[in-house]
């Protein structure tokens, strides 16, 4: 490791560099998702005295929230992503005073963001949950949970926008420490919260809330005063429109995407609301929290692909990303073959993991099952995702993305009023499929031009 802080992933074994890489990522991820099942698990018992509708009411508010945090987490990705690219290009080319300066930039572009994003939600908190179609008891517990959780985002974009300078330098392991200790301190607080303090649903957001603002405490410690990062950047400063330029490059696409991901994902949640009323909500955002456990654990390995690759594409070493690229589709391949059958065989289990109710389980076992046959085709998407972004190419990934994702909500519709609520659930499937096939052919092609390219 350098004297900045930096660790190089041009030489040594490919890997072995890639799983030290990825393994933290991966955890990281896992972690982030974590927060939101942790306070899931707990409310799913709140109605563990036989009144089993308090707990599926409760899931269904907090649900709600959940496709809100995921689009914030979708719009902290802008700089998170600038962050992570520019910074590891600039360090694969040997820049580091070029890789602070984008360490600054983005520091800046998120503070600036998570304003905006932060007062939106907290003056209208009510009018965009409505949009969920829920009983008005329901919405209101959810805006003040909504409410409670702002407090703490501004940091969160922080330590999102942290996180990716530090993925950027190689030094994935310090994001997740940091976010491992701000989960043992979150499944600490909320049972004491909920059941000891009596607040109910509201602790829950209360503990998270803590958590976020001890993960950036130690964030702020390891890079002001422990092991300055890049040797040292400014958190705030005058933005330069070059750099600007770039870190809106690299980043919007990602965001955009995933903003756009979340978005659609509130509407089929819409529709699950529509079609099967809290219960069906419940279901799709409980049950989407889940596979978002795989799903962000795989995209802790894509991102720790991407930063693998932008420091060799950076240093000319195409021939050694396109290595690592076959080494993790095998990796994810395997990943995803274990998460289908444990979907497709034991769904209704681990649904009831969060929501310990007959009813629950039964719907959550028939979401888990159709999620399970599509589990490969989205390892794929993800792998091949993490390589477009790594050399800089973040639009095409993007453009895949939107379109089939847009798709969903049309054929969510016609599939649910000819099947019921399952044809939301396979809506989703069917656009996964579609996105896990066409995007590793396209990288395919793009990818034996940059290497004809090299050649000449």
């Amino acid at each position: 490791m350098g004297k900045q802080g930096i660790n190089n992933l041009t030489e040594g074994k490919i890997l072995s560099g890639l799983l030290r890489l990825a393994l933290p990522l991966m955890g990281t991820s896992f972690l982030q998702m974590a927060y939101t099942l942790m306070a899931m698990s707990w409310v799913g018992r709140l109605g563990s005295d036989g009144h089993s509708e308090v707990a599926t009411r409760a899931e269904a508010a907090i649900g709600s929230i959940g496709m809100l945090l995921w689009l914030t987490a979708s719009i902290a990705y802008l700089a998170m992503i600038g962050a992570e690219v520019a910074v590891g290009q600039s360090i694969g080319a040997k820049k580091i005073r070029l890789a602070k300066a984008y360490a600054s930039h983005t520091t800046t572009v998120s503070i600036s963001i998570a304003v905006v994003w932060v007062s939106l939600l907290l003056f209208f908190a009510e009018p965009i949950l409505s949009f969920f179609k829920l009983d008005p008891e329901i919405t209101a517990d959810a805006a003040l949970y909504l409410r409670i959780l702002t407090i703490c985002l501004p940091f969160q974009f922080l330590s999102y926008n942290f996180s990716g300078i530090y993925n950027g330098a190689g030094r994935s392991f310090v994001p997740f420490r940091n976010n491992a200790f701000g989960l043992v301190l979150n499944m600490i607080l909320d049972p004491i919260l909920m059941f000891t303090c009596g607040l109910g649903l509201h602790g829950a957001a209360i503990g998270t809330a803590i958590s976020q603002l001890f993960v950036f405490g130690l964030f702020y410690y390891q890079i002001r005063y422990a092991n300055p990062i890049l040797g040292y950047f400014r958190f705030l400063i005058k933005p330069r429109k070059l750099f600007l330029k770039r870190v809106f490059y690299l980043g919007t696409p990602v965001s955009i995407m995933n903003s756009l991901y979340a978005v659609i994902n509130m509407n089929l949640a819409r529709a699950a609301s529509i079609y099967g009323g809290h219960i069906g909500l419940m279901t799709q955002t409980t049950g989407g929290q889940i596979e978002g456990v795989t799903w962000n654990t795989s995209q802790g390995f894509s991102t720790a692909l991407s930063a693998f690759t932008a420091q060799n594409y950076a240093a000319g070493h195409i021939e050694r990303g396109r290595k690592a690229y076959i080494y993790a589709l095998r990796i994810m391949i395997s990943l995803g073959v274990v998460v289908s059958i444990m979907f497709i065989l034991f769904g209704g289990q681990i649904f009831g993991l969060i929501v310990p109710q007959e009813d629950a389980m039964k719907a959550g076992a028939q979401y888990l099952l159709v999620m399970g046959m599509v589990q490969i085709f989205m390892m794929f998407e993800l792998t091949t995702q993490g390589m477009f972004n790594g050399i800089g190419r973040t639009v095409e990934p993007a453009v895949i993305s939107i379109v089939f994702n847009a798709l969903r909500i049309p054929l969510a519709y016609i599939l649910a009023s000819q099947m019921g609520i399952i044809g939301v659930w396979w809506a989703i499937a069917i656009s996964s499929m579609c996105k896990g096939i066409i995007l590793p052919i396209w990288f395919t092609v793009l990818y034996r031009k940059e290497l004809r390219k090299q050649k000449r």
